[in-house]
């Protein structure tokens, strides 16, 4: 069971603790707040009162034996910054630090974090997509501008094989796996497969290609 240890419990960090539960990790939650502490202390496998800030408080409850640990403490850049450090001196191989902006971003990378979050802004961008593409489901980033999306299928290939529907030599989209309506999934689907209504593609390729893929009817 992968080992995370989640700092920081505002509104992100309480909605990430629990789901990392709910995904099987085993979740150490640190606030400085009690009544945060409290709050959480049922969902997740423990939760202590903690100050950050402080190295030898992070060193008695954080080794550096743990997967990851994220840093959700974005509303106090001092408090990220010291947090982050701190983590770094302890040798924890994997530190993600939540950043307001792009000067406490460079500053928390300077210090130790291998991957900044900025939730506002990913929530945002997420949220664009689907609006300006509603049948796009959910994306995934990948390498360079490629990336893993699910998209419902348009009504123009319903019932068109996947060999039919051209996606690889019109959209250069690779299908890996197709969503059917009652929640199956068919993986690595056959050239044959037929497409049906309600089946959500799930799709890899460039960005740009796959809004061209999502506006088709």
């Amino acid at each position: 069971m992968k080992q995370i240890v989640v700092i920081g419990l505002g509104q992100f960090g309480m909605h990430l603790a629990r789901e990392l539960t709910k995904q099987h990790c085993e979740v150490l939650a640190l606030d400085s707040n009690e009544h945060r502490v409290a709050d959480l202390q049922d969902d997740v496998h423990r939760a202590l009162i903690c100050d950050a800030k402080d190295l030898d408080t992070l060193q008695q409850v954080i080794s550096a034996s743990i997967d990851e640990a994220v840093v959700c403490m974005g509303e106090s850049i001092e408090a990220s910054v010291l947090c982050t450090l701190h983590l770094h001196q302890i040798g924890v191989r994997r530190i993600r630090a939540k950043a307001t902006n792009e000067d406490h971003a460079l500053i928390l990378k300077a210090v130790g974090a291998h991957d900044i979050i900025f939730p506002e802004r990913e929530t945002a961008e997420r949220t664009a997509r689907r609006i300006a593409h509603p049948s796009l489901m959910d994306y995934f980033p990948f390498a360079e501008d490629y990336r893993i999306m699910e998209i419902v299928t348009p009504k123009s290939l319903v019932s068109r094989s996947l060999q039919e529907s051209e996606l690889r030599s019109t959209f250069r989209l690779i299908v890996l796996a197709i969503k059917t309506a009652a929640g199956e999934y068919r993986f690595m689907p056959e050239a044959q497969d037929k497409l049906n209504p309600g089946d959500v593609l799930v799709v890899l390729g460039r960005e740009f290609d796959l809004a061209r893929f999502s506006a088709i009817d």
